[in-house]
């Protein structure tokens, strides 16, 4: 069950494999040139993993990574009136020998939905764990092994008789066998108490590929196990098929083929398949129903007599959008990748937090750029990887760092100051602050835009009428906030010097002592270290804070105002 949809591009369209992601996607407003272009960069990095997958046996990308990339490239070459793409591609060993019955794949679900769909009107089903590894035909005679044939194509692949000879876990002959048996299943990796909700993939498939691609014979095809998930022509009956595959040695697919008759049994079997201890690597289940075609009527695409519904993936591939760059109130710049939303985990991801400018830096994140997601503890999306940069790449021009720092944008400055002196003015009236309740960050967006706050302590003269005449604060609203602002003007000392940003935690400027504002202003760097949790470079920080004249401003302000403990020091005016 190895990279279904990966060996038969030309069917993904017709038989759902992007029915989940590519065509649910808007086409991109690019020039032609602009798209072509792009389809040509994207299909050259699919071909570049193909032929480290199938030529040397690496696998450079995880399958939910190439699954969502390959669904990018049909989507693209749908936006550009393309036909989805006809072959399997140039980097896909196809191999020289035949089948001898086809290698169907598999029809991936993208939901429940779709498998309530699917198992309508249908009997005699029965689900597996997905196993993760690499796809084989094996062909017995007379009891003897004298076939294995790789996935190549599905119709003619590999001859890995010498290989799957060296590994244990194939019977090399076997008893109670029909004179001419054909089995198809997975060689995998064998692991112990596997918790694939846990600990994930662990690039099983890759290291199995790789064993099986190497010319030369190796001890860690010892390593491998089987998993027989279909008898091309066996018998009709799904439960004496197991019975028989029982008798003949292969015990591990019928104790882990379990019958199932609602949508309820078979989400349960895949959660605890997903949760629990197994033997080799998951990444989904495969519902069967009993009775197959003969196996003259397989062809190498997904047959409908058997559907895979795989686990949430654990990563996804989005496009970026944009780019936003915050400021905050300390002057930290933060940026922000916005992404055509995808969904993971049953929640739409419009967005994802990159960190700091210089580790956006190091990303090198442009527009049009494809990265990998997951999903953190609480949901959280976070960055993985850039899977591949778009091919017309225009970097976003960045915030120069050093024009945003502490001491910062304490005023609306006329360029580049409002997103900091905004996080300022959301801190001052926050819970930590003054906890100035009906005044979030929109709120005094609208008093900016108004021309009502240009200075962070503005607010403190602003009458019920000016609070009135804002758009969307009616009269009810302006005589509540004002009776607010006049509540935070009785706020002790303390809250105010956290709401004004001064670098100290609560339990630190309790540590002070310091009653007003001018013995705080006499403390040295020096006796700052002997408050917990300050050291050298903290004391320096907060001296300077204290001392700066943005700061010495809003004293003065608040000195005005008649806020306790911030009595005006000699020869101090506003701006100094």
């Amino acid at each position: 069950m190895s990279r279904y949809c990966n060996h038969i591009r030309n069917v993904l369209v017709a038989v759902g494999c992007l029915y989940s992601v590519a065509w649910a996607q808007t086409c991109p407003d690019w020039r032609p040139e602009r798209l072509q272009l792009e389809i040509t960069a994207l299909n050259s990095q699919l071909e570049r993993w193909d032929e480290a997958y199938y030529r040397q046996g690496l696998s450079l990308v995880n399958d939910e990574i190439y699954d969502s990339s390959l669904q990018q490239l049909q989507h693209w070459r749908h936006c550009a009136g393309k036909v989805p793409l006809a072959d399997a591609g140039q980097a896909l060993p196809a191999g020289k020998t035949p089948h001898p019955v086809a290698q169907t794949g598999l029809r991936k679900l993208p939901d429940r939905i779709a498998v309530a769909q699917w198992m309508q009107g249908r009997r005699d089903l029965w689900v597996q764990p997905k196993v993760d590894g690499v796809a084989v035909t094996l062909v017995y005679q007379q009891g003897k092994l004298i076939s294995a044939i790789s996935r190549g194509n599905g119709e003619q692949g590999e001859d890995w008789l010498d290989k799957v000879k060296a590994i244990p876990a194939v019977p090399q002959a076997l008893s109670q066998a029909p004179a001419q048996l054909v089995l198809q299943g997975e060689l995998f990796l064998m692991v112990n108490d596997h918790q694939q909700q846990t600990v994930g993939g662990i690039n099983a498939r890759a290291k199995v590929a790789g064993m099986l691609m190497r010319k030369q014979l190796t001890p860690e095809l010892k390593q491998l196990g089987l998993f027989v998930w279909a008898w091309p022509d066996g018998p009709p009956d799904m439960a004496e098929r197991l019975r028989q595959l029982t008798a003949m040695g292969f015990a591990l697919s019928p104790q882990y083929s379990k019958p199932v008759k609602t949508l309820d049994e078979v989400e349960q079997w895949r959660t605890f398949w997903h949760r629990n201890f197994l033997p080799f690597v998951t990444d989904g289940i495969v519902i069967h129903q009993g009775r197959a075609p003969e196996g003259r009527y397989w062809q190498a695409k997904p047959g409908d007599w058997a559907v895979a519904w795989k686990y949430p993936p654990a990563q996804q591939v989005a496009r970026v959008t944009d780019v936003e760059f915050a400021v905050g109130r300390t002057g930290k710049i933060t940026v922000v990748l916005l992404l055509d939303p995808v969904r993971m985990d049953d929640k739409w991801i419009r967005r994802v937090n990159v960190g700091s400018l210089s580790l956006w830096q190091k990303w090198d994140i442009a527009p049009g750029d494809h990265i990998a997601i997951s999903l953190m503890g609480h949901g959280i999306p976070h960055l993985n990887d850039v899977v591949w940069r778009a091919a017309d790449r225009q970097i976003p021009t960045a915030p120069n760092p050093e024009d945003y720092h502490p001491l910062s944008c304490f005023t609306l400055q006329p360029t580049g100051c409002r997103q900091q002196f905004l996080a300022r003015l959301v801190w001052l009236s926050g819970a930590r602050g003054l906890n100035i309740g009906g005044l979030n960050e929109a709120g005094w967006q609208s008093l900016i835009d108004q021309g009502l706050v240009d200075d962070l302590l503005d607010w403190m003269v602003l009458t019920p009428e000016q609070l009135n005449g804002v758009p969307g604060i009616g009269n009810k609203r302006a005589q509540a906030l004002y009776q607010r602002f006049l509540l935070a003007r009785q706020q002790p000392f303390e809250r105010w010097l956290i709401a004004l940003g001064v670098p100290l935690s609560p339990t630190q400027v309790t540590g002070a002592q310091a009653q007003n504002w001018q013995q705080m202003q006499r403390i040295a760097p020096e006796k700052w270290q002997e408050v917990a949790g300050i050291g050298v470079k903290r004391a320096k920080q907060i001296h300077s804070f204290l001392q700066s004249p943005a700061m010495l401003g809003l004293v003065n302000a608040l000195a005005e105002q008649g806020i306790n403990g911030f009595e005006p020091l000699p020869n101090m005016s506003k701006g100094e």
